[in-house]
């Protein structure tokens, strides 16, 4: 692919001019944009996050379709009798075609299977996965339905069809055996586990199957790549090539390849140096006594992936270790409530809160709280102004596939400085060695990391995020977009 940067512009000019003639058609659990009501008046919105903001200039240039889950209380006012609508919805440019599960399929299929299975089994937290034949039923219920509909959708012309996330494991051979000429890709937005672990599903070859109907696999690193090979062979039998990431079997081949996915780097910088973020880091200082101290954040789903009580320890054991910094470290830790009504969620949820109360109430003074908790919708500015104060922030999965909020806090810093600590076992790391890496689970080693995070000097810090920040900057959102189409396009002769 091309050297030189990436942007939206450049995105649209490079799908356009492969895709010619063949209609492209996107897969996703979660919509573009969703409709909901705000009284009597249907409003509409775009969901913050990168698959979206990658691939809607690719739909936007190529004009294909969006096939996805409709979830908005609105949703159904606004679409024609097969379920499309043209967006955006300020200037239609491609086509969303919605797709209706019942109640019942989709809580199975979503929080049952994918979240509640398949999840946890590719996310080595030693949280176990729960396996209930009912769920894996809706799962292929499901994949089944958003077969159909693709199908319906195509009507026999030319398709390249871009399937995302594990939600969606036995849809490519669906389609496959529909249609043998399409051209299907996936790109698996969680880790992959090793096979040792991958064979405790008891439709683990289904699943294979499944995704092994593709033309081309991508995860975010080798090491998933490597895994995934691994587990083709030992649980199929299949031929592999680890040079080429190539998968033979049952007459089909398969290449799997890494596409680390990123964010608008130039997006999100340009937008956190605005003068509405520099007023409300004005409003926070005050609202939060920030002055003279120093300021720590986390953001993140309330999700046991992301090592959230593990970090709340380590900051007890950084208040314990180093009491000169008590008073002096505010810790922010936002996170939207996530899944809740899955138990391991509830769990989470209550360590948290629990470990939260605890350093406050052994550690707060009545002018000063070591721990706040923000678990209400911020603002996509008040985000900003929150990571261009922050003196560090915590990133600290036990388990990613990447982690785009520490390339989100990269790309918020233009004033080039702030700490990253980041966790070895996102898939971030590999991208970001400049960040202060840890193991979440050594406690004190990770308390001594703040505090290096703290005392680290000026230059040192700016260079480290200079390097962090050519390294975004380098592998934006845009160019992961291209990088994946235009693989795909390739291993098909597109």
């Amino acid at each position: 692919m091309a050297s030189g940067v990436w942007d939206s512009e450049r995105l649209c000019r490079f799908v356009a001019e492969r895709l010619r003639d063949r209609l492209l058609l996107v897969v996703s659990n979660r919509e573009p944009y969703v409709h909901s009501f705000s009284g009597d008046e249907v409003v509409w919105e775009r969901p913050v996050g990168g698959l979206t903001e990658a691939l809607d200039p690719v739909m936007r240039a190529s004009g294909g379709i969006w096939v996805a889950q409709g979830t908005g209380d609105a949703d159904h006012r606004v679409v024609d009798g097969q379920g499309r609508v043209g967006v955006p919805p300020d200037n239609p440019q491609y086509t969303l075609r919605r797709v209706w599960l019942s109640s019942e399929d989709a809580d199975r299929f979503y929080l049952g299977f994918s979240n509640e299975a398949l999840w946890p089994l590719c996310h080595i937290t030693f949280t176990p996965p729960i396996y209930r034949e009912e769920d894996w039923q809706a799962y292929r219920r499901v994949n089944g339905i958003f077969a159909g509909e693709i199908s319906r959708e195509i009507a026999g012309r030319p398709a390249v069809v871009l399937v995302q996330d594990y939600h969606f494991a036995l849809l490519p051979r669906l389609l496959k055996e529909r249609h043998p000429r399409m051209t299907v890709g996936q790109f698996w937005h969680i880790p992959w586990p090793a096979y040792e672990v991958f064979r405790t599903c008891p439709w683990g070859e289904e699943i294979l199957e499944g995704m092994l109907g593709n033309d081309l696999l991508g995860f975010h690193i080798p090491s998933f790549c490597d895994n995934f090979l691994q587990t083709a062979q030992s649980a199929l039998g299949a031929e592999i090539d680890r040079e080429s990431g190539t998968v033979w079997h049952r007459g089909k081949t398969t290449v799997v390849a890494p596409f680390p996915i990123s964010v608008d780097f130039e997006g999100l910088s340009r937008q956190a140096s605005g003068a509405e973020v520099a007023q409300e880091m004005e409003h926070l200082r005050r609202e939060y006594r920030l002055e003279g101290r120093y300021l720590g954040i986390s953001i993140d789903r309330m999700d046991y992936t992301k090592g959230i009580p593990q970090r709340l320890q380590a900051l007890e054991r950084f208040f314990q270790d180093f009491p000169e910094y008590c008073g002096r470290v505010v810790f922010i830790q936002m996170g939207m409530l996530s899944r809740s009504r899955i138990e391991s969620y509830q769990h989470t949820m209550r360590q948290i809160e629990e470990l939260i109360g605890s350093i406050n109430s052994r550690y707060g003074t009545a002018d000063w709280q070591p721990v706040i908790a923000l678990t209400r919708q911020l603002s996509r500015t008040t985000l900003d102004a929150l990571r261009r104060l922050a003196s560090f922030c915590v990133v600290s999965s036990l388990h990613d596939g990447m982690n785009l909020v520490a390339k989100e806090f990269v790309a918020s810093r233009a004033d080039g400085d702030g700490v990253l600590i980041l966790s070895r076992f996102a898939g971030a790391a590999e991208e970001l060695p400049q960040a202060l890496l840890i193991n979440p689970y050594a406690t004190a080693d990770f308390a001594g990391e703040i505090r290096r995070a703290i005392e680290m000097p000026p230059a040192e810090r700016r260079r480290r995020m200079r390097a962090m920040r050519a390294a975004v900057a380098e592998g934006n959102i845009f160019r992961w977009g291209a990088a994946l189409v235009g693989r795909l396009l390739a291993v098909t002769g597109g």
